[in-house]
C-alpha cells in the first residue's frame, strides 16, 4: 500500500516534492496562481536615504571604470556589471573628465507602444492627442526620485528611432541633481546635449517623438542595460572606457580596492611624466 501511494504522489509531487516527503518534511505550498497570473515582482527594490548615497559616493570620487572593473574581479565578479560597449559617450571632455559619471542609479523602462499612432488630425486635435500621451503613456514620473547623485538608466529597448531623451528634458533632470544618464536605447537634440555638457552614454541617436512610439512600463524596477542588471541603488560608473554597474552590496569593498588601484597608477604615471617632461594634468593629480 505504502509503494501504491508513493508512486501516486510521485507525478503530483515531483521529483524534488517525493524527496521531501520521504526525508520527513513538507513540500512548499504551491504558488499563487492568481498572483502570478496578474503580475509578480520577484526582485525588490531597495530603498536608501540621500545620505546612504553620499556616504558610499565619496568612495567612489574619482574613480575610473577600469578601477571599478579591477575591484568588481577582487570580489569575485568578474565579468559582471559590464554595460555593453556600443553603449558609449555621446561626447568626451579629454581636460577635465566632465562626460564622467559616478552615481546611484535611478531607473525607469520604456517599451514600444502597441496603441495605433496620430494619424491625420488638425494641429489643434494632434496637439491635444500629444499631450495626452505624455501625461498618461509616456510620461517621465521617475523625475520625482531624482536627487543630487543620481544617475538616470532608462531601458528604452534595443529597436525604434525615438527621442524619449533630449535636450529639454535632460537639463530638466540635472536640475534636479541628475549626474547623466545611462540609456540602451536613443536620444535625440544630440548636438545641443553636447553644447550643455550633460553626459550622454546612449545607442545611437533617435529623432521622434514618445507619443505613438512608446509607452512608460516601469519606474525603479530592476532593468538590464547593454547586458548588465541594474537594480535602484547600483552604482554606476561611466567614462570614455563605457560603463560598469556595481551592485550595492559589494560597492564599498569594491571602491576600496579601486581606489589603490588608482592611487597606484597615478603616481607611476606621475612618475613617468617626469621624465618625459610633460606637465601634469588632471589625470595624475
Amino acid at each position: 500500500m505504502k509503494r501504491i501511494l508513493l508512486v501516486w504522489a510521485l507525478p503530483v509531487l515531483g521529483a524534488a516534492g517525493l524527496a521531501l516527503v520521504l526525508a520527513g518534511a513538507a513540500p512548499a505550498p504551491p504558488p499563487d496562481t492568481a498572483d502570478l497570473r496578474a503580475g509578480k515582482n520577484l526582485i525588490a527594490t531597495p530603498v536608501f536615504t540621500d545620505a546612504d548615497d553620499q556616504s558610499l559616493l565619496d568612495l567612489f570620487k574619482g574613480l575610473r571604470v577600469s578601477d571599478v572593473v579591477d575591484g568588481m574581479d577582487a570580489v569575485g565578479l568578474q565579468g559582471v556589471g559590464l554595460v555593453a560597449t556600443d553603449i558609449a559617450p555621446l561626447w568626451r571632455d579629454t581636460e577635465h573628465y566632465a562626460h564622467r559619471i559616478v552615481g546611484i542609479a535611478v531607473t525607469a523602462r520604456y517599451v514600444p507602444t502597441n496603441k495605433p499612432a496620430a494619424g491625420r488630425r488638425s494641429e489643434a486635435e494632434y496637439d491635444q492627442w500629444a499631450k495626452d500621451w505624455y501625461g498618461r503613456i509616456s510620461p517621465e514620473t521617475f523625475t520625482a526620485l531624482l536627487r543630487k547623485g543620481t544617475v538616470m538608466v532608462i531601458d528604452g529597448g534595443e529597436a525604434g528611432d525615438v527621442g524619449s531623451i533630449g535636450s529639454n528634458n535632460i537639463l530638466a533632470w540635472k536640475r534636479n541633481g541628475c549626474l547623466g544618464v545611462v540609456t540602451n536605447a536613443t536620444a535625440r537634440d544630440t548636438d545641443e546635449i553636447a553644447a550643455e555638457r550633460v553626459p550622454l552614454y546612449y545607442k545611437r541617436p533617435g529623432r521622434g517623438i514618445r507619443p505613438g512610439r512608446n509607452e512608460l512600463e516601469s519606474v525603479n524596477r530592476p532593468v538590464a542595460i547593454g547586458g548588465a542588471l541594474v537594480i535602484p541603488g547600483d552604482v554606476i560608473v561611466a567614462d570614455g572606457d563605457g560603463v560598469v554597474v556595481v551592485p550595492r552590496g559589494v560597492a564599498a569593498d569594491v571602491a576600496r580596492y579601486a581606489r589603490k588601484i588608482l592611487d597606484g597608477d597615478k603616481a607611476g604615471r606621475r612618475g613617468l611624466y617626469r621624465q618625459l617632461g610633460m606637465p601634469e594634468d588632471d589625470s595624475v593629480k
